[in-house]
């Protein structure tokens, strides 16, 4: 877990109980990175802005206000810095809760050290924090565009802002224009884990891709469903042109 510049990745702890956050600081420290805690929201958006962490682990039930509140702050310091949250609720709607604010991952209490270093290495290599032998480009298909450098999205001449976990998925679609690919493919590439049995989450991730770069655009489609199958992008279809008005008849 380094930067590209190959320094240490910095990661921010936010909880409030003092034995797990500093029990999770050493783990990260044993795995070389930079480690900063902060026990509430208004000391996490303090550390964020001094420490400019890579990723940040974020519980969701703070003393002074909950994560999401948290994350909005945090993503305006760093707008696009990944985020974990840890939380001891566990149903269906508060896990999407958590991810259609914007958080990356989560983690329900109690977890493994083990697990909560490897989705964070997850989310660290999806980001671009990671230090990665690749060389840039740019992949179009159709009017989109992704520059795997800058991270910038630009459909037609409107620029896209994608949380991490959104642009590594898009990508993935995009290396592979006009290939139908599968929930488990998508899960195996994107998240490098079978997401806790949770296919859904790629449902999810899908429509939130959709609404910013078809419904929320009012542009034609690109991602489409192939029931049973998956997942494929390819150019929009033209729009067919307006059907003219039939002339009306004249009586001789």
């Amino acid at each position: 877990m380094v930067r590209p510049d190959g320094g240490p990745c910095r990661v921010l702890v936010v909880d409030d109980e003092a034995s797990l956050s500093e029990l999770l600081s050493m783990a990260l420290r044993y795995e070389g990175c930079e480690v900063r805690s902060a026990g509430d929201g208004a000391g996490a958006v303090r550390a964020a802005r001094e420490f400019r962490p890579d990723v940040v682990v974020l519980d969701i039930m703070l003393p002074d206000m909950d994560g999401l509140t948290v994350l909005g702050r945090l993503r305006r310091e760093i707008p696009q810095v990944p985020v974990l949250f840890l939380t001891a609720k566990d149903s269906l709607e508060d896990r999407i809760a958590g991810l259609t604010a914007g958080g990356d991952d989560y983690v329900t209490k109690p977890f493994s050290l083990e697990e909560v270093v490897a989705r964070l290495r997850g989310l660290v290599r999806r980001s671009g924090a990671a230090q990665a032998a690749r060389g840039g480009s740019v992949l179009a298909v159709g009017d989109l565009r992704l520059d795997e450098d800058s991270h910038e999205v630009v459909r037609g001449t409107r620029e896209i802002h994608l949380t991490a976990t959104e642009f590594e998925l898009l990508r993935y679609l995009m290396r592979n224009p006009r290939r139908v690919l599968s929930k488990a493919q998508i899960l195996d590439r994107v998240w490098s884990y079978d997401f806790g049995g949770q296919a859904n989450v790629v449902e999810l991730y899908i429509s939130y891709l959709r609404r910013k770069l078809e419904s929320g655009l009012g542009m034609p489609p690109m991602i489409h469903t192939r029931r049973g199958a998956g997942y494929l992008i390819k150019p929009a279809e033209p729009a067919e042109p307006a059907e003219p008005a039939e002339s009306a008849k004249t009586s001789e």
